[in-house]
């Protein structure tokens, strides 16, 4: 756990999830593309730490073969006369490229194959060399410092032999000894010492120039891939940055003017050509944003209905009340006291009925369905009518098959509205001693209801009007003002809420009378 966080969980009480979570909700979608690609070249990058061990083990194998060559080069100088030592020394440095000096017990310089005349050991100036060479110095300085890498000690020529680790070593422990120096150009200089079995020690030196070359050319090829993989993922970064980002922009866009109540005016984009999930989330708040503004308008188109029906009750009450106070006749203050009682019950059915439709949708998006026998509930509805009797010698009857599938999912109190609101209707237009018909009948995977009267039947240019609010044609013979208009309102909202489908047609059996047509989803039979 970083303590930076531990100290802000428990100063601030904050868990340090959430805490990291708040952080990287600040960053935008480009910036966090671009972290992610550019961390896993960082890993690539790692390969720098590759090479350093990749020097190592040439450095340790270049030494390994060294100390062999010194071993080799002792044993032949000790088997030949001194006579024929010189030209051997010469022979020996120019076949293994290395400088090769002797020196006696005391330290004192025998042999030197540079003083013979062999020049094979030449180091660098720095100073004299190119630029490229300067920038790759730099660069292994750089690199070392990342790494971590092991600082060998700066090479120094020395006179007496005593002075180089490699010869006294050699001397004590009679012994091979190596090390390994820095050349002022950053090169690998390797020493070697071996003993000699008549007496002092051969030294060989030489700078494995080649070892660095190598690691610069592969660090060069190394730089060059993940300078192009760098240019590659940046530019792929940024163009799924703009694939991603820029459509979520507009997005947000669009939703904050819907936000700010300017939600007619916004045009959400849809992003047709697009298949992918940004696609579907473009779809999807197009469709977000026009049921909403569906929903505005409705909302206002509901107030504007209830403020009129509102009106007419109250305009009538008002002039009965005034009319009170002028009128001294007690005949016609009992009328207009009757007119104030029927206005009074009219303002309140038509309250209850708008309480009722405002709430409706909201209740049935809370509503748990369940499975409702629609033939069983249908059965209750025309028994409770027949047990209250049915006026002007009217008669209900409900056709079913008693072994067809009758059960949907649904709220059996909103679907019971629903009949109720039906039947009625079909009374109250039906003529006297008429016949109200009710069939459930299946189909396919739908059930479908019909309520059928006799009475004169729905225009087919009113058809769809007869199920919004407040449209209310009545029989002439019925009181004015004894219903709302939103019974069958109610009642499509209801069945659409439960997947299903009203509708209202002609009796083909007849010349009048209507039929309304409720189908609802069958249950699973498994339920």
């Amino acid at each position: 756990m970083v303590p930076g966080i531990d100290f802000l969980r428990n100063e601030l009480g904050v868990d340090g999830r959430d805490l990291t979570l708040r952080w990287s909700g600040q960053i935008s979608l480009t910036r966090r593309i671009l972290a992610v690609n550019i961390f896993a070249l960082l890993l690539l990058a790692g390969g720098f730490f590759y090479l350093d061990s990749y020097r190592s083990r040439i450095v340790d194998s270049r030494v390994a073969q060294t100390a062999r060559e010194a071993r080799l080069i002792g044993e032949a100088i000790s088997s030949v006369d001194p006579t024929q030592r010189n030209p051997l020394v010469l022979r020996l440095a120019a076949d293994t490229g290395s400088r090769i000096r002797l020196f006696d017990a005391g330290g004192t310089t025998i042999v030197d194959s540079r003083v013979l005349g062999l020049r094979n050991f030449v180091l660098q100036d720095p100073d004299k060399e190119d630029r490229d060479q300067v920038i790759a110095r730099f660069l292994d300085a750089a690199i070392d410092v990342v790494v971590m890498a092991p600082r060998p000690p700066l090479y120094r020529e020395r006179n007496d032999g005593q002075r180089w680790p490699d010869v006294a070593a050699a001397e004590a422990r009679r012994k091979v000894a190596t090390t390994v120096w820095r050349a002022p150009d950053r090169t690998p200089v390797i020493t070697a010492a071996a003993p000699l079995r008549t007496g002092g020690v051969v030294m060989t030196t030489v700078n494995a120039r080649d070892i660095t070359k190598t690691v610069r050319i592969e660090r060069f090829r190394l730089s060059m891939v993940l300078l192009v993989v760098s240019i590659v993922s940046i530019l792929l970064s940024l163009f799924l940055a703009r694939t991603i980002v820029r459509p979520l922009r507009r997005l947000a866009r669009a939703a904050v003017r819907v936000r700010l109540g300017r939600a007619r005016e916004v045009v959400v984009p849809r992003l047709p050509s697009r298949r992918d999930e940004l696609g579907m989330l473009a779809r999807a708040l197009s469709d977000m944003s026009l049921a909403l503004r569906a929903r505005i308008d409705a909302t206002e188109a509901f107030a504007a209905d209830v403020t009129h029906e509102m009106k007419n009750p109250l305009a009538s009450l008002r002039s009965a009340v005034e009319g009170l106070s002028r009128v001294k006749d007690p005949a016609l203050q009992a009328q207009l006291l009757e007119i104030v009682r029927d206005d009074v019950h009219r303002l309140d059915r038509l309250l209850s009925d708008i309480s009722e439709a405002s709430r409706l949708d909201a209740q049935l998006s809370r509503a748990k369905f369940e499975p409702v026998d629609i033939a069983a509930m249908i059965d209750g509805l025309v028994a409770q009518r027949d047990a209250r009797g049915i006026e002007r010698g009217m008669r209900l009857v409900f056709d079913r098959n008693p072994d067809a599938p009758t059960t949907v999912l649904g709220e059996g109190a909103r679907l019971e509205r629903v009949f109720e609101n039906l039947i009625d209707n079909a009374l109250s237009f039906s003529p006297d001693d008429g016949l109200v018909a009710i069939s459930a009948i299946p189909e396919r995977d739908d059930l479908v209801i019909r309520v059928e009267d006799e009475g004169p039947g729905v225009p087919e240019e009113a058809r769809d009007a007869v199920f919004k609010r407040f449209h209310s044609v009545r029989p002439d013979s019925e009181t004015f003002g004894q219903h709302s208009g939103l019974g069958l309102a109610i009642a499509r909202t209801i069945v659409d809420a439960h997947q299903g489908s009203i509708s209202v047609e002609s009796r083909e059996d007849r010349l009048c009378g209507a039929r309304f047509v409720v189908r609802l989803p069958l249950a699973d039979p498994s339920l």
